[in-house]
């Protein structure tokens, strides 16, 4: 097995964005939590207020390396915290055991946020936090899920807004983004379209896209199907 056919067995795609990509997510991540320490420490006192939480980190990742993936969008973003917050504090407060507390917080918020649509992966990092944090964050009780979560979230969406809106590409929210007029596809090109095309469709966008060339692929293969059965 080579190179290229292990890192596809493996699930890594070879899709890379441009060097002044990159650099746009890694300013964007630095002013998002930057903001975030700014906001807090001038409306609260920074020896006392819990300023941030880790998974603000790892929400930074979604809104600024891939502003355009269905995690990443609004929703997500603050009722995914929002839902997990709380539901991690009230786990802390109701299961007496640690390790239980935090593992049906974790369980509990994915399953939230899989029902309420709005999966966002660090809101389980924000669950945890609710449970295995210092005590300091503790004694918030519930206040947790508005200082710091949602001052935090809504600092950070904010900066999401503003810089992604400085560049046409990455508009943000995606529904910002300006659709073309839907076109029906001919039954005759069903087949015209192959994976290496959609390599190279997806190597021509500057962005990071949450979804495989094969499951591009497969999706299109699906809709001409039903395009070709339907009368």
């Amino acid at each position: 097995m080579n190179l290229h056919d292990f890192t596809e067995t493996i699930g890594f795609s070879d899709h890379r964005a441009s060097y002044h990509e990159i650099l746009l997510a890694a300013v964007g991540g630095f002013l998002g939590i930057l903001a975030i320490f700014m906001v807090s420490q001038s409306l609260f006192d920074p020896a006392l207020a819990v300023v941030i939480v880790p998974s603000m980190g790892a929400s930074a990742v979604l809104l600024f390396a891939a502003p355009h993936a269905p995690f990443s969008q609004p929703w997500n973003v603050v009722a995914g915290h929002i839902v997990s917050a709380a539901i991690g504090v009230a786990c802390w407060q109701w299961i007496p055991d640690l390790t239980v507390a935090a593992s049906v917080a974790v369980g509990l918020a994915i399953g939230a946020m899989y029902f309420a649509r709005c999966t966002h992966p660090p809101g389980g990092a924000t669950a945890l936090a609710a449970v295995i944090g210092s005590d300091q964050l503790h004694e918030l009780g519930y206040v947790y899920v508005f200082q710091p979560i949602m001052l935090n979230v809504a600092t950070m969406l904010l900066v999401a807004i503003m810089f992604n809106g400085l560049f046409k590409w990455r508009r943000y929210p995606v529904r910002l983004s300006v659709k073309p007029e839907p076109t029906r596809p001919a039954a005759s090109t069903s087949a015209s379209i192959s994976h290496e095309d959609f390599v190279y469709a997806l190597s021509q966008i500057d962005t990071i896209i949450d979804v495989s060339e094969e499951d591009l692929l497969k999706i299109y293969q699906l809709a001409t199907k039903r395009h070709q059965q339907t009368p």
